[in-house]
């Protein structure tokens, strides 16, 4: 699966765009605050109908404009798709966003998601380390939805359960009241659709663990014996759906003076290490930027392995931190045949077109980007 053609209208800093990529690897250069991240942006908006850095839709839409438009054409090897699809995703100020796939609009945004797999590393991605809790619930999450549908729906009503629940505890204490069956309602929704997120999470790592450990080491191949990498999941819920509820009963008082939901999968976290020690207070800047990146590169490989089809990959000004050994391995490893389709920006020209006098085979594009407007170098 790969995208061919990119149209932009009034998306960001773009008027008009209309750009060609190569199924490969495909290289944007420019000084920083050109457009070159925004370009990775509108891919990840086909993907996941969101923005990767900015939730609120209507800023995204260009200055003065009223609305804007994303359209790409991709080829995916899907029955009955007949090779060539478009996506589009348009949003109209005052209006509902609006995400097409071959013309037809979803009637929810969580039937696309997994449709479209792609992969983003970012500089922003040191908040996965360094960040709280919620980042990296929300990374294993993204990575499981994309592989597994059905933990998306538990995902998505859990979610509901959690929200409700802490509304009417807030009405519990404006009106000094606590009312067990009423709670109750929600305790049961939040056992029937959490233990399964667990469970996934759970079996998740037992996965992921191996892949991110061989890409950690091809990252990072003169790694010594001490510095094995590792990731545990802390988690509130050890037990079965007996133990859970009963988590959840014994938490009534406490949830009642909090007004929210002290217990459950929301609260889970994920710790990284290297060796004995925390990557979060102990890891140089670039053990950490090497950890991120072998995080995202296992996360391709996961969700690779179970659609079966190529992700795309995003890599977003990645190479700073890295040496130029690194990030030439680096290049040529996603360039390589167990990777599909691949966007990296930087800021230096040089550096990538050195990286491809060592590859001169490996098909690819490199794109500049000036003043809202994008050319073809090669």
């Amino acid at each position: 699966m790969y995208i061919t053609r990119l149209l932009l209208s009034n998306f960001k800093n773009y008027e008009n765009l209309d750009v060609t990529f190569s199924n490969n690897v495909n290289c944007i250069v420019g000084n920083n605050g050109v457009g070159k991240t925004n370009l990775l942006d509108a891919l990840y908006y086909l993907s996941f109908c969101k923005s990767y850095f900015n939730p609120i839709d209507n800023q995204n839409i260009r200055f003065d404009a009223d609305f804007f438009a994303i359209h790409g054409l991709y080829h995916i090897d899907e029955p009955g798709t007949e090779g060539e699809v478009t996506v589009s995703c348009t949003l109209q100020r005052g209006q509902s966003k609006k995400v097409k796939f071959n013309k037809k609009a979803y009637t929810t945004f969580s039937e696309h998601i997994g449709r479209l797999p792609l992969v983003i590393v970012t500089p922003s991605d040191q908040n996965l380390i360094l960040g709280g809790s919620e980042v990296r619930r929300k990374f294993i999450d993204g990575i499981i939805s994309q592989a597994d549908r059905g933990y998306l729906q538990n995902l998505v009503a859990y979610q509901k359960a959690v929200e409700q629940r802490n509304r009417l505890l807030k009405q519990f204490y404006e009106n000094q009241f606590f009312e067990d069956d009423s709670i109750a309602i929600w305790d049961e929704q939040m056992v029937r659709f959490g233990l399964p997120i667990v469970e996934a999470r759970r079996q998740f790592l037992v996965e992921f663990m191996p892949i991110f450990e061989q890409y950690y080491l091809l990252i990072h191949p003169d790694a010594n014996v001490n510095e094995k990498p590792s990731i545990s999941y802390l988690t509130q819920l050890e037990g079965d759906a007996a133990d859970f509820g009963t988590l959840i009963a014994e938490a009534h008082n406490k949830d009642a003076q909090l007004q929210y939901t002290s217990v459950g999968p929301h609260k889970d976290d994920l710790e990284f290490s290297i060796g004995d020690f925390a990557v979060k207070r102990f890891g140089s800047q670039g053990q950490q930027k090497t950890f991120l990146l072998a995080l995202k590169l296992a996360q391709f490989e996961y969700i690779r392995s179970h659609l079966g089809t190529n992700p795309i990959l995003l890599l977003d000004d990645v190479f700073d931190k890295l040496d130029m050994q690194r990030v030439s391995q680096l290049v040529l490893l996603v360039g390589s045949d167990r990777f599909g389709q691949v966007f990296i920006t930087d800021t230096q020209p040089g550096r990538v077109e050195e990286i491809f006098k060592q590859a001169p085979t490996m098909p690819h594009k490199i794109f500049k980007v000036e003043n809202g407007e994008v050319r073809t170098e090669n």
